[in-house]
C-alpha cells in the first residue's frame, strides 16, 4: 500500500485527541525500549557492531518504509537508526538501564491502551499486524502536521477518516471501511 492509504488506514482508530497524544508520549517510548532490549547481544564487525535492533530496523525500512517512498524511507531510517544509537549506549550501562527498557516499554503500552480506551477502539494492530509499523509512521507526521507541514497529506487523511474530533467526548466517528 501507498502511504495515504496506510495512514488512513491507521487514522481511522485515531480520531480522539487524547489518543493521539499519548500516541505521542507511548509510540517513542515503545521504540526506545525495543532499542534497549534488542542491544543485545553485540557482534562486533571490526569498528561497527551488530544487533538484533540493527537488524530488525534494516529489514523494517528495506521492507515496509522505502516502499512507500525514498523520503519516508530515509526519514525513519534516520529516526529508528537515532534510537538505535541511544538504545545501545544505555543498554551498554549497568544492568539497572535494561529495567528502565522494561519499564519503557510497559508505560508506553499503558499509554496505548489509555488512549483507546478514551477512543473507544480497539488498537489499530488487532485488525492488523502492520499497525505496529504504521504506529512510529503516524507519530512523524502527526507531528509534522503540527508544524503546519504535509497539508495536503493531512487533508486527505481527514477527508477519509474525519478530522480529529475537537470534542475528546463527542462519539466516535463511524469508521469508512
Amino acid at each position: 500500500m501507498v502511504l495515504v492509504e496506510q495512514l488512513i488506514s491507521y487514522a481511522h482508530y485515531h480520531r480522539d485527541p487524547r489518543n493521539i497524544a499519548t500516541h505521542l508520549l507511548g509510540i517513542p517510548m515503545i521504540v526506545l525500549a525495543v532499542s534497549v532490549l534488542l542491544a543485545q547481544p553485540v557482534r562486533h564487525l571490526g569498528d561497527l557492531y551488530l544487533t538484533p535492533a540493527w537488524v530488525l530496523i534494516t529489514v523494517v525500512c528495506a521492507a515496509y518504509y522505502f516502499p512507500m517512498g525514498w523520503r519516508v524511507g530515509l526519514t525513519m531510517a534516520t529516526l529508528l537508526s537515532l534510537s538505535n544509537l541511544v538504545g545501545h549506549e544505555l543498554a551498554q550501562r549497568e544492568s539497572g538501564v535494561w529495567i528502565w527498557g522494561v519499564g519503557l516499554f510497559v508505560l508506553g503500552w499503558t499509554l496505548q491502551f489509555l488512549g483507546h480506551k478514551w477512543e473507544g477502539r480497539k488498537p489499530a494492530f488487532v485488525d492488523d499486524l502492520r499497525g505496529l509499523l504504521q504506529g512510529p509512521l503516524f507519530v512523524v507526521c502527526e507531528l509534522a502536521f503540527k508544524l503546519g507541514l504535509l497539508k495536503d497529506l493531512q487533508s486527505e487523511i481527514e477527508l477519509a477518516c474525519g478530522p480529529v474530533r475537537r470534542d475528546p467526548h463527542a462519539s466516535p466517528a463511524t469508521p469508512a471501511h
